[in-house]
């Protein structure tokens, strides 16, 4: 953040270098706290055949009879469509909590299912499959770990030639990987990243998109930094997953979307973001950013904005590592289009999802922290004026804009300049008003800047907004 002091202005004698230090400072601060916490969920994947549909019955409550009656019918039944509707009646009981408690403390149900997984027959495969999928989502750790004699088998299937069967097999996985720390110890040595690796270039987009969801789940992982994400990283997994992430017609929103948290999960743990910049994570990040920006102009897609919070987020931290710092900015994004691209998604975001500005922004300052270019781009495509538009969103929002102009203002006198004209003086010292205390500081540090590098400049052109 900049300086909290409200009150008045620092004296003169605080000079360019000096702001300069504290803003390396605060802008440091701001990263750290930006790498936030990840949220982990569940995914059900219900495909209701015809024959359950045409019943429409009512998921009930079994017992440990009613269990032990639907495991010998799918075991010993005389019929083979009998033996699979026992496993259809148990799935639907298993949608309950209290089914699946009774399930797993009841003695050799898990391993009655394991023994149907692993069957010749592809339909009781199935059958027990989507028992188990039912079982990993249950939101009761004991659950998901009562289901580890199953995941050998569950990362086997995924080599098979069912795409069905294998979007089945890893939902199931991310579920029980997301919920219990002793699922991951079991999956690791048994090869799950070996396993998702090979997954990855299937044809089929419903596989992949399960298998995003199943690696997002974990790298989120608590233990990922250590443990999971150096072995993601030494696999094929990242060339791959950037690949998917190339603008493009064979695109898919549903594919992108969950590796580009993926690959943002990857970003926040720092572990080796030197090597996805090596493979060319900036130069694709930067093309699918343009992309989006036409994207959202074309069409009133609301998915838009699901791909488009995960691909700034990982722009934003890429840009922040020292490797780019070294280096400077890659070409792709040298671009003013950049600039330009990212005001329309800021404008789409105003319109349609608020709640995203703050991810724009933070992006925008990332790219004028230390980039004159891009600062002069900013001033040569007069948008100076749609960002102080902003800053009757939020405090949060505001914040953030006023951190935008001080990277410009900060440039020097030239850039001053060409800030100083226009609605910049009204819109600065109307938030002086404002109760957020951290948004008035921020005023008084660009107003600083300001009249460090103007220093002649009066108030005679503004009539003052009443404070009270």
């Amino acid at each position: 953040m900049w300086s909290q002091r409200q009150g008045r202005l620092r004296p003169l004698r605080c000079g360019v270098e000096e702001l300069r230090r504290r803003r390396r400072e605060q802008e440091a601060a701001l990263r750290k706290a930006r790498r936030e916490q990840q949220l982990v969920s569940k995914r059900l994947l219900r495909d209701e055949t015809s024959e359950e549909a045409e019943e429409a019955c009512v998921a009930v409550i079994l017992g440990e009879a009613e269990i032990q009656q639907f495991l010998r019918l799918a075991q010993r039944g005389p019929e083979e469509k009998e033996r699979e509707q026992a496993l259809v009646s148990l799935r639907r009981g298993l949608q309950h909590p209290e089914t699946q408690q009774t399930f797993i403390r009841l003695e050799g149900s898990i391993r009655t299912l394991v023994g149907l997984l692993t069957s010749n027959q592809a339909l009781l495969q199935l059958g027990a499959a989507r028992c188990l999928h039912e079982l990993s989502h249950s939101e009761q750790s004991a659950v998901a770990e009562a289901c580890l004699p199953a995941t050998s088998y569950l990362l086997t299937y995924l080599s098979g030639h069912s795409a069905d069967f294998i979007e089945l097999c890893l939902y199931t996985l991310g579920n029980l990987i997301v919920e219990s720390e002793a699922v991951r110890r079991q999956l690791l040595p048994q090869g799950i990243v070996p396993a998702l690796a090979a997954c990855i270039q299937s044809p089929h987009l419903t596989v992949l998109e399960a298998l995003g969801y199943a690696l997002a789940q974990l790298l989120q992982a608590k233990e990922a930094p250590e443990k999971i994400i150096p072995s993601v990283l030494g696999s094929t997994l990242p060339q791959h997953m950037l690949q998917l992430l190339q603008p493009g017609p064979k695109l898919s929103l549903g594919v992108a979307v969950e590796f580009a948290w993926c690959l943002h999960y990857i970003i926040c743990s720092q572990v080796n973001n030197a090597l996805l910049i090596t493979h060319g994570a900036l130069s694709t990040l930067g093309l699918l950013l343009l992309d989006l920006a036409g994207a959202v102009q074309r069409t009133e897609d609301a998915g838009l904005e699901l791909l488009a919070c995960p691909v700034l987020r990982c722009l934003s931290n890429l840009l922040t590592e020292a490797a780019v710092e070294a280096v400077g900015v890659h070409p792709q994004l040298r671009d003013e289009r950049v600039v330009a691209a990212l005001f329309i998604l800021l404008d789409f975001f105003l319109q349609k999802q608020p709640s995203l500005l703050p991810e724009g922004l933070w992006l925008l300052n990332n790219l004028t922290a230390n980039s004159p270019s891009f600062c002069t781009s900013l001033l040569s495509l007069d948008l100076t004026e749609p960002l102080l538009q902003l800053l009757s969103v939020s405090n949060v929002v505001s914040g953030l804009v006023l951190t935008v102009l001080c990277n410009v203002a900060e440039k020097g006198p030239a850039y001053c300049q060409r800030l100083w004209p226009g609605p910049l003086l009204p819109s600065l010292l109307d938030t002086l008003a404002f109760s957020d205390t951290v948004v008035v500081g921020q005023s008084l540090e660009l107003l600083q800047l300001l009249f460090l590098y103007q220093p002649g400049v009066g108030f005679w052109p503004w009539s003052p907004t009443p404070l009270f």
